[in-house]
């Protein structure tokens, strides 16, 4: 299969890593002529990923078409669609993604829990819901790893909030945030992963690290994957869809944010997994058989972020020593350049006593630091 990807960052590059054990053949758009994908893809195109064109004539030369980001040509990816070739996830689904604020709309308009929440088209209109705060703005359209997003606790804050169309959701006391990944195929197969407890960066609103199995107990695993389930198959989507989630401390299970493609919180399935999160997702698309999603081992995932104070030429320094303990799997995004919390790679901790993993987690974090040259 020629299978075309519109996107050439770090999520593309483990789905080509994963693809090429099957033999498929890649082709990746990308605008950075350095990007992640551009030195394994079978051929490479260097183009802005909303130029309607470039993405138009790469899909007609593909079975199937697929994204690792959102912020595409959605436009084109439909002309594709009505001219017969097999797009995943659906140019649908990427516009309901694309907005928030319809992402919103659809879980109350389908009974799929969330939090209260309001749409606003600018930061005046906060003060009609008062009632409401303190609450996290989001933006619409636009925002990405953490960017777009802004508290607003009290009425001071409005004046630092965003002037533009947003959702206003109100914060959550929660205990835990938890991921599931969900997959469906053509044929209507779903199945999903084992829950995933995140632990964010306040300061990047970023994942800091995870853990699989997640701390709860099998009642919320069983609830977190069935609500999943039920949003893929609601949304007819086909594909991998991220689902993040808040576990309240009332015992409630809302539907935070979703991401159609394989995300930041699948990353161990690689080692952790029977099947991956990329095997996963080709397998969707493809409309194969979605295999086995159990968890091998227990398994923690740092995320190794750009240090503070540093861009330029990477340096990954103390990977040596903590490649040196057993369990340690380090994955390196082939991004030249660093600068402040910028996703560089991962490092999968696998080990059959989770606090154990864990605490090595802990380790690595503090042992390997990115800076530059």
């Amino acid at each position: 299969m020629r299978i075309g990807i519109v996107g050439g960052g770090q999520l593309g590059r483990m789905f080509i890593q994963n693809a090429l054990n099957y033999g498929h053949e890649i082709v990746t758009l990308d605008p950075d002529p350095e990007a992640p994908c551009s030195l394994i893809s079978h051929e490479f195109i260097c183009a802005d990923r909303n130029d309607e064109e470039a993405v138009y004539q790469m899909g007609k030369t593909c079975d199937v078409v697929t994204i690792e980001i959102e912020n595409v040509s959605v436009s084109a990816l439909k002309r594709l669609e009505a001219e017969g070739v097999k797009v995943f996830p659906q140019p649908r689904i990427l516009e309901m993604v694309k907005d928030k604020g319809v992402q919103k709309r659809f879980y109350e308009e389908h009974g799929l829990p969330t939090a209260p929440f309001a749409l606003v088209e600018s930061k005046d209109q906060i003060r009609q819901h008062l009632d409401l705060l303190p609450v996290m703005q989001k933006m619409r359209v636009g925002g990405y790893d953490g960017k777009g997003v802004t508290p607003i606790r009290t009425e001071a804050d409005i004046p630092s909030g965003f002037d533009a169309p947003s959702v206003l959701e109100q914060w959550v006391d929660y205990a835990l945030e938890l991921a599931v990944l969900v997959a469906r195929n053509e044929s209507g197969e779903v199945t999903s992963f084992p829950v995933v407890e995140q632990v964010f960066n306040d300061e990047a609103n970023l994942v800091d690290y995870l853990v699989s199995p997640a701390r709860i107990t099998p009642e919320v695993e069983a609830e977190a994957r069935s609500l999943a389930e039920k949003l893929i198959a609601e949304i007819d989507m086909v594909g991998l869809l991220a689902v993040e989630l808040f576990l309240t401390r009332d015992g409630r299970v809302l539907i935070n944010e979703i991401a159609p493609r394989p995300h930041n919180s699948g990353h161990h399935t690689i080692e952790a997994c029977y099947v991956s999160q990329f095997d996963m997702h080709m397998r969707s698309i493809l409309n194969w058989p979605l295999g086995d999603t159990s968890l091998r081992t227990p398994a923690a995932m740092i995320n190794l972020l750009g240090e503070k104070g540093y861009a330029g030429p990477v340096v990954y320094q103390g990977m040596d020593e903590a490649i040196a303990t057993s369990g340690v799997y380090p994955h390196v995004y082939g991004k030249a350049l660093t600068k402040p919390f910028r996703k560089m790679g991962h490092v999968t901790i696998v080990n059959n006593d989770i606090s154990k993993a864990r605490k090595i987690a802990e380790v690595v974090k503090n042992t390997i630091k990115v800076i530059n040259r």
